[in-house]
């Protein structure tokens, strides 16, 4: 059994599969529009832009990460309970993605050294996810 994160961007998918192709060194391994939807019958209930992004597949590091535009908007309130848990080698690393996520971001906690890390911090990036970017503490 696994699980897998799966983001909706509300349209910007695609600009948030470059965004963390760029800064996380992130691999889109599989990108579908909704015009490339193969079920014809579904398509003609979805009122959805035919060049959004239906779903996509992106690897950074080890992890799968699910990504789309998502469907209409729908008036809902956007759910916001989770962060990701970016873990890094060495400080460098950790400063480097922290700083590349702050940028358009918003940093929520500082990074620097806490109780349980040699260095930590939470941002939420320009798209408004959230971000625990740490190094482990050793053993």
């Amino acid at each position: 059994m696994a699980v897998q994160p799966y983001l909706f961007f509300n349209g910007r998918c695609e600009e948030a599969l470059a965004f963390y192709q760029e800064r996380l060194g992130a691999k889109v391994e599989m990108m579908m529009r909704f015009k490339e939807n193969p079920d014809t019958g579904a398509a003609e209930h979805m009122k959805v832009d035919p060049e959004a992004v239906m779903h996509a597949s992106l690897r950074i590091g080890e992890a799968m990460i699910m990504c789309s535009d998502g469907m209409a908007n729908d008036g809902k309130t956007n759910f916001q309970g989770f962060s990701l848990a970016l873990d890094v080698a060495t400080e460098a690393e950790a400063d480097k993605a922290f700083e590349a996520l702050a940028k358009e971001g918003q940093i929520q906690m500082p990074i620097g050294k806490t109780f349980f890390s040699p260095r930590f911090g939470c941002v939420a990036d320009k798209f408004g996810v959230s971000w625990m970017v740490m190094v482990p503490q050793e053993m």
